[in-house]
């Protein structure tokens, strides 16, 4: 198998997310070179990287692309992302897992399980630890609940006010109070609309970049040797 070789994009984001800036003196690199992991963890060394954030570095941008999106009527209302785990974690590394989700989310959550099925849920959120492969998989996942019923409903009641209007018009009504009621279903509708539409893609841009750290930190733990010790990044 080939080395996994970096391009110039996901180089600079890697140093973004390890040290918050860009490679100093990072060279250009033509689109078919690219940099390798060794490399990479050289340039670390020498501006003084941690290897623990590279490693979490490095494990974000290689979860990018493996996300997934729900949509309703081209909007992002649901967003997911599955990590493969190298070993099964111990329970005070899913502990510690919980405890980043919590704190990630600002949200406490519950936890159950099942067999060797562990999941932590809050409302539409949910983390699921499970069998993989080669060890275990994680899967984060979360969706808009009301987004769905404000688009449809503000849709629905825009469309029923333009269409009131249009009638008006064609049969020449010019009662004021009529064509004011008229205006105000449209434009309620409208604002309903745009409550649960035009949030959705920061939300879902937002939720992306917060299970992909999680997904990351939860690599790194699980890349160690098994111990009760182990910790999250937060």
């Amino acid at each position: 198998m080939s080395e996994r070789r970096f391009n110039e994009a996901e180089v600079a984001e890697i140093f973004a997310r390890a040290a918050e800036s860009p490679a100093p003196g990072q060279r250009q690199l033509a689109p078919s070179e690219g940099m390798s992991l060794a490399q990479i963890q050289d340039i670390a060394r020498d501006v003084g990287i941690a290897p623990a954030q590279l490693a979490q570095a490095v494990a974000a941008v290689e979860l990018r692309g493996r996300s997934t999106s729900q949509s309703f009527l081209g909007f992002p209302i649901g967003v997911s992302v599955t990590v493969d785990l190298p070993r099964k974690l111990t329970d005070d590394e899913w502990e510690r897992i919980v405890v980043d989700l919590r704190e990630t989310f600002d949200a406490r959550g519950t936890q159950s399980s099942e067999g060797s099925l562990r999941q932590w849920t809050n409302g539409n959120l949910q983390a699921l630890l499970e069998p993989g492969a080669t060890g275990q998989r994680l899967r984060l996942r979360t969706e808009k609940g009301d987004a769905r019923g404000l688009i449809a409903g503000g849709l629905g009641m825009l469309g029923v006010g333009v269409a009131m209007a249009g009638a008006a018009a064609m049969r020449g009504v010019d009662d004021l109070g009529m064509l004011m009621a008229i205006g105000t279903l449209a434009a309620f509708g409208l604002s309903m609309f745009g409550s649960g539409a035009l949030r959705l893609p920061g939300w879902a841009r937002l939720r992306r970049k917060q299970m992909e750290e999680v997904g990351a930190r939860a690599v790194v733990v699980a890349s160690l040797p098994a111990t009760t010790d182990a910790r999250t990044s937060t």
